[in-house]
């Protein structure tokens, strides 16, 4: 049974760098094989692990509705849509499976668009078990989300091992994260565990009305990573985090939280 690790917090916080970090930290360290999942709309987990995505499983959702569509216009599968004999359920594994981004010790699965117009709910039950199915041949799963925690059970039925909720060092931020530690106890998956994290704080620490807010959140403060130039050099020039250099302190500050919980 893999172990999950998933991360949240508001758009613009820091998500994807974290998640990045920590995949490079559990490949690093030998922990691996591991598979990321990025379930962000926006699909860009795959540019900071340096790898390229060429379909995402939204993609793959869209494929199949129109070939199911195709396949009742046409008047049967003999004429049109799935080939004759493959059900949906292993139409999606095969393509999920063939999507794959392939990387050194960690895999890439993009979810992509959200859902259309139109009724996905037999689709995304089937998407949910291959995507799990596919998850049970790795030793984690790290699952970077989108904005918010409400679409975390429709992209996985398993239980969450680690949530880290990330937060920049503003009242807003802190304000988001105490809300999605709040949300999970909502969801139809189980969370064993959650943590703070606030990014990028400057060199002299969050100020005390600050850390009075962090200290209302419904989930203990797992650490702080620090605002740090060779990350953002990193941004501008579009090269992966997963290059960034062992020493640099946001990697270290990344490195030490995991090995906090491992």
């Amino acid at each position: 049974m893999p172990t999950t690790i998933a991360v949240a917090g508001k758009g613009g916080v820091g998500k994807t760098t974290v998640a990045a970090l920590a995949i490079k930290h559990l490949a690093a360290t030998g922990r691996g094989p591991t598979l990321a999942i990025d379930a962000d709309p926006s699909s860009n987990l795959n540019m900071a692990l340096g790898l390229d995505l060429d379909w995402t499983v939204g993609d793959i959702r869209e494929g199949l509705l129109a070939k199911v569509r195709e396949s009742v216009t046409a008047g049967g599968a003999a004429m049109g849509g799935l080939p004759e004999g493959v059900s949906k359920r292993e139409y999606l594994d095969y393509e999920v499976r063939s999507s794959l981004s392939e990387g050194r010790d960690f895999d890439l699965i993009a979810m992509g668009r959200s859902e259309g117009p139109g009724c996905y709910c037999a689709v995304n039950h089937n998407l949910r078990e291959v995507i799990d199915a596919i998850g049970e041949g790795y030793r984690y799963v790290v699952i970077d989300n989108e904005a918010g925690m409400e679409h975390l059970s429709r992209r996985t039925t398993r239980d969450v091992k680690h949530l880290l909720i990330v937060s920049d060092p503003s009242h807003r931020g802190i304000v988001a994260a105490g809300r999605i530690a709040g949300f999970r106890r909502e969801l139809d998956i189980h969370i064993e565990n959650a943590y703070l994290i606030v990014n990028r704080v400057p060199a002299d620490g969050l100020p005390p009305a600050l850390q009075e807010a962090v200290d209302k959140v419904d989930a203990p403060l797992l650490g702080t990573i620090p605002e740090a130039g060779d990350i953002r050099d990193f941004d501008v020039t579009g090269r992966p985090l997963v290059e960034v250099e062992g020493g640099s302190p946001v990697y270290r500050a990344v490195a030490e939280m995991l090995e906090t919980i491992l």
